[in-house]
């Protein structure tokens, strides 16, 4: 018989005592087998819920989702302290160190005239910490496990952090433009590896355009993610969906078969759907 008393309410080392059961002997034999590699995607995406949440602007799914979030951390320290490397206690004095350590104007001395101030000594005390003196080193530390596009932005940052940088977005419009002709070449040529590779130097060209929108669109808080090239392309995605369905309603309404109807015709059909894609935002404004 178990000898588990449930509470009303739980606290943080309640889930850190939860997850050693589960793991420990008489646990659950699932949560037991676990590994880093085999759990690794679960991580993923309670990440991903988290920021659904946020987007959604759900308090209550997003507590329901952080609290998913830290049970993977829980997780994966357990493992840790069960091998006897780590534990979860550890974990958490790490990233209070940290915090103190990257936050002198807090926890210090050191005065501060604003986000931008805060934001550079942040980076000067983190390459300091790592040791990273060359100029390509702190672009090495940038996990290549990142999603593509937050990695490229992460990359260039490092590099303007050492001058390697357009001194506006000019400089970045016009490198785009080469980076499509270059792609244009390629396939009039049919060197479809080169076009491959030309194809990624046009999305990290892009990305590049937008790290210049956010440099002019920041708020007080230093935030621009509206300008952030990942979500930009999620805002993309979500406009060719929503316009693709006014397509599909548009040939319904006109008896028209999509898989037959031919791409002169649906393009029509996208173009009066983006017309009137527009006409809505403008009523809307």
């Amino acid at each position: 018989m178990s000898d588990f008393q449930s509470r009303e309410t739980y606290r943080f080392e309640d889930l850190v005592g939860i997850m050693r059961r589960l793991r420990g002997p008489g646990g659950c034999p699932w949560d037991a087998v676990q590994t880093h590699e085999s759990i690794k995607k679960n991580l993923i995406e309670e990440t991903y819920e988290v920021i659904e949440a946020i987007h959604k602007r759900d308090r209550d799914l997003l507590c329901e989702e952080l609290g998913d979030l830290l049970m993977q951390v829980v997780f994966h320290a357990q493992m840790e302290e069960d091998a006897g490397s780590f534990t979860v206690d550890d974990v958490a004095d790490g990233v209070c160190k940290k915090l103190i350590e990257r936050h002198p104007h807090v926890f210090g001395d050191i005065t501060v005239t604003g986000v931008d101030n805060v934001l550079s000594n942040w980076d000067a005390i983190k390459r300091g910490k790592k040791g990273q003196k060359a100029g390509s080193a702190p672009m090495r530390s940038v996990p290549r496990e990142l999603p593509a596009l937050m990695r490229s932005s992460k990359v260039q940052q490092k590099a303007a952090a050492v001058g390697f940088d357009w001194p506006d977005i000019q400089g970045a419009l016009d490198k785009l433009k080469e980076e499509l002709r270059e792609l244009e070449a390629a396939l009039a040529e049919n060197r479809q590896a080169q076009a491959w590779e030309e194809l990624g130097d046009i999305l990290f060209s892009a990305v590049n355009v937008s790290r210049f929108l956010q440099r002019g669109s920041q708020s007080q808080d230093g935030s621009a993610s509206l300008y952030d090239a990942e979500e930009a392309l999620t805002a993309a995605c979500d406009k060719f969906i929503a316009r693709f369905i006014r397509v599909e309603q548009l040939a319904e309404q006109r008896g028209l078969d999509m898989q037959t109807a031919g791409i002169d015709a649906l393009d029509k059909l996208w173009d009066e759907a983006k017309a009137l894609s527009t006409d809505d935002n403008t009523m809307n404004t």
